[in-house]
């Protein structure tokens, strides 16, 4: 009779559990309608900008923040201001330093940005508006671009 112990393999490398997803912050302005909507002077110009933040809330789990505000202006009139902060939980286990930065910058803002875009869409649908469908957005970019800035602003020693 030979002894054999039973092994469960242990899972290698990092760990990510999606834990929870949620609509943090959201607020649809319609400023000048009913006017805004009785006739366009031609396309609207609409200014987007997206803010990644993130948070630790307890030991190895982090909040990631997707923020986004869009603004829509014809010639005469603001027509929408959308503001949305999309957050999700995340469990991370066994990241080294350079990683979980990495994750909670890029990965985890490109998880949450289908759920926002949908969310944004439906606001401004709703506000009377075609929906407004963000472009796919390069949040690796984004991050290098962060990168740069701080090291340009960064003192030299």
């Amino acid at each position: 009779m030979t002894d054999e112990l039973e092994t469960t393999p242990q899972p290698q490398g990092p760990q990510v559990g999606f834990l929870a997803q949620y609509v943090k912050d959201l607020s649809f302005e319609h400023p000048n309608a009913p006017r805004s909507l009785q006739g366009s002077e031609g396309e609207p110009r609409i200014d987007v900008n997206v803010g990644v933040g993130a948070q630790p809330l307890a030991e190895n789990v982090y909040e990631v923040e997707l923020k986004i505000r869009a603004v829509a202006r014809n010639a005469e009139l603001t027509l929408f201001i959308a503001d949305l902060t999309y957050a999700g939980l995340f469990a991370l286990n066994g990241f080294p330093a350079e990683q979980l930065d990495l994750f909670l910058r890029i990965e985890g803002p490109r998880l949450l940005f289908p759920f926002a875009r949908r969310i944004l869409a439906d606001v401004t649908r709703d506000g009377g508006f075609p929906p407004l469908l963000l472009e796919p957005m390069d949040f690796g970019g984004m991050y290098m671009q962060s990168l740069q800035q701080q090291q340009a602003e960064a003192p030299i020693q």
